[in-house]
């Protein structure tokens, strides 16, 4: 499997106005696997993928309560093997992404998306959906 290409369909940010701190839920859900004519591919099939990935702002106690989100809709465009293919074509039918492909997917779209949402969330003035690391003053030697 080889990603060939990868797209942002949407985009959205937004601050409720009733917005406050609490809980962040981050979820990545695939759409459609669908077969994709990619013309300079001579000995593989090449497949694409929908996704949406997205982060909400939640009430920290009435998790249902929405204060803010950033969503991202998209598509990867993959080159992938005949046998690679049946194996996707098979998954899909229940839904699924083969076992073996989905984690590397997943951390694909995390590093193509959250480096934009980062952005957004920093211009929205919301909290970051992942924490930066913090340097800290060494400790002073005892004497």
């Amino acid at each position: 499997m080889q990603l060939v290409g990868f797209g942002l369909k949407k985009v959205l940010a937004e601050r409720y106005p009733n917005f406050k701190r609490g809980h962040i839920n981050t979820n990545i859900e695939f759409k459609e696997v669908e077969k994709e004519e990619i013309d300079f591919l001579k000995d593989a099939e090449g497949l694409k993928i929908s996704f949406v990935f997205s982060i909400s702002y939640l009430d920290a106690e009435k998790k249902e309560e929405k204060y803010g989100e950033v969503t991202f809709e998209g598509e990867m465009a993959l080159s992938v093997s005949k046998e690679e293919f049946k194996e996707f074509t098979k998954s899909w039918k229940k839904k699924q992404i083969p076992e073996e492909y989905h984690i590397s997917l997943i951390n694909f779209i995390i590093r193509k998306c959250s480096t934009k949402a980062l952005a957004l969330e920093e211009d929205l003035a919301i909290p970051f959906h992942i924490p930066f690391p913090q340097v800290k003053k060494p400790d002073q030697p005892q004497q």
